[in-house]
């Protein structure tokens, strides 16, 4: 049954009798349903039925408590609008009831195959389908290992990549199943030396960590995969082992020859400058996986971020990327620095709550806390708590906001109209006061207010909002130190 993620409208009524009509925001970042966590999105354009939609399958965060879940879903948007996702409802079980950790899903003639990674990754199945939703069936255990993923070449040729901590890929037999004789590659990429890597001799600066996911790019094989950095980068507010990047390399052959690439995605949130340029990450960083597509002329990036206070409750994010090729053949992807017409380097592309909304989400309609994608400062840790209820005007509330805490929204649409207040739903502990700001946590405010303890809802006057396209900070004090407030959503008026 196909479900859609449609913009409810919902009567606030205010505690002065007055009453506000607002629709809730859909299709922002994350895409899918703030009830949804869907990480680890592999996605495809395919067509069926005389329409070409964009599939995301991922491993699905219904534990709560661990990695994963028991079951698989499929969502898809038509190419015309990422904004517009739809649910097809579960595609696969394991038979033994086993975890599944993330799939891969490629088409091959008129069949729809999923790589299925059940036992936690342990035990990697191809089901079948005749639609691109499923229901998978089928299965039958192949030769790969963790994290695969699949590539059907122009001439039909099949090659599969794995690995954690160790790349490997190979050709496929017509099975889709078992290795060709003779094309098995180990590490094509070299990898960190992380605590559960091998001491092979392979440990290089690819830094290769797990979620593998080729890619055919101006004729070239790109391999996508999540590195994981052993070294400090302060230009990103990176200290120490993460592995919050999708970075790529690409190579003139399939399974070999990979050259330098570089990091398209970073999901540490906005990067706030400090002094000798040891910067600072704005949100909590934490596994990455996902690839690039280009969708209707326009490059992605689906990669997930974390809610929550672990990384159990993840949730599919998308950002525009830009995609080049150098006159020396090299691919580019991310956010890409030219001269002269030609490119010269890329860097990951930012972070943002309006995803696919490349013009900024709607200021006049009620947006979740949990949109937010800059959430640091403070004297507690503040976090996106997650929520699971199937409604359409759920929202996810930022809890344990503190003295210092800022909570940012790249990039609100204001229109062509000066906002003249601004509504929070938000419960107050303590007395706390906001100050909203423009563009920066540090920018021009254009509103201010106290709220007493017990409060749940704040209107107050704007000045000097402007109009279009601006980043929104709150920016929360508070005389003592511990958590003070939740915030659940807010608008404009």
């Amino acid at each position: 049954m196909l479900q859609k993620t449609e913009s409810t409208t919902v009567n606030i009524d205010r505690k002065d009798g007055t009453s506000m009509e607002r629709k809730f925001i859909r299709g922002a970042n994350p895409y899918m349903p703030l009830w949804e966590h869907v990480p680890d999105g592999e996605p495809r354009v395919f067509e069926y039925g005389g329409e070409k939609r964009v599939y995301v399958y991922g491993s699905h965060d219904t534990e709560r408590t661990r990695y994963c879940g028991k079951d698989y879903v499929v969502w898809s948007a038509p190419v015309t609008d990422l904004t517009d996702w739809k649910c097809h409802g579960v595609c696969y079980r394991a038979e033994d009831e086993s975890i599944l950790f993330a799939p891969d899903v490629v088409q091959k003639g008129d069949t729809f195959y999923m790589y299925a990674a059940e036992r936690q990754g342990s035990r990697i199945m191809v089901a079948s389908a005749k639609t691109p939703w499923g229901p998978f069936t089928d299965p039958v255990l192949t030769e790969l290992g963790f994290d695969p993923g699949v590539l059907v070449d122009d001439d039909g040729r099949v090659y599969a990549y794995w690995g954690f901590c160790g790349a490997y890929c190979a050709e496929l037999n017509e099975d889709m199943a078992t290795i060709r004789p003779g094309t098995l590659h180990e590490h094509p990429l070299t990898h960190c030396s992380a605590e559960w890597a091998r001491e092979d001799g392979k440990i290089g600066k690819d830094y290769f960590f797990e979620a593998s996911s080729p890619r055919k790019i101006f004729g070239k094989y790109v391999y996508i995969y999540s590195r994981r950095v052993e070294e400090e980068m302060p230009e990103l507010g990176v200290y120490g082992p993460n592995n919050g990047f999708l970075s790529y390399r690409w190579s003139d052959s399939p399974l070999e020859g990979f050259r330098e690439g570089g990091d398209i995605s970073f999901n540490g949130g906005e990067i706030l400058p400090g002094k000798n340029g040891r910067n600072t990450m704005s949100y909590r960083w934490g596994n990455n996986h996902g690839s690039v597509m280009e969708v209707n002329g326009q490059w992605y990036i689906f990669y997930h971020r974390q809610t929550g206070t672990n990384e159990y409750s993840r949730q599919a994010m998308v950002e525009p990327i830009d995609a080049a090729q150098g006159k020396d053949g090299r691919v580019y992807l991310g956010k890409i620095t030219y001269r002269n017409g030609e490119p010269v380097s890329s860097v990951p592309v930012e972070m943002t709550s309006q995803g696919a909304q490349v013009n900024g989400l709607d200021a006049r309609r009620w947006i979740s806390a949990g949109y937010a994608c800059h959430l640091c400062g403070g004297k507690t840790s503040a976090y996106i708590a997650p929520v699971y209820e199937q409604r359409e005007d759920i929202s996810a509330p930022v809890k344990d906001i503190s003295d210092g805490t800022g909570i940012g929204f790249r990039y609100l649409q204001f229109g062509t109209a000066t906002p003249r207040s601004v509504t929070v739903k938000m419960t107050a502990r303590e007395k706390v006061t906001v100050r909203v700001r423009l563009d920066s946590r540090d920018g021009k405010e254009i509103a201010c207010f106290t709220a007493e303890p017990g409060t749940e809802e704040v209107t107050a006057p704007v000045a000097g909002a402007g109009i279009g396209k601006h980043a929104v900070y709150f920016i929360f004090s508070a005389e003592k130190d511990g958590p003070a407030a939740e915030m659940d959503r807010f608008t404009f008026d």
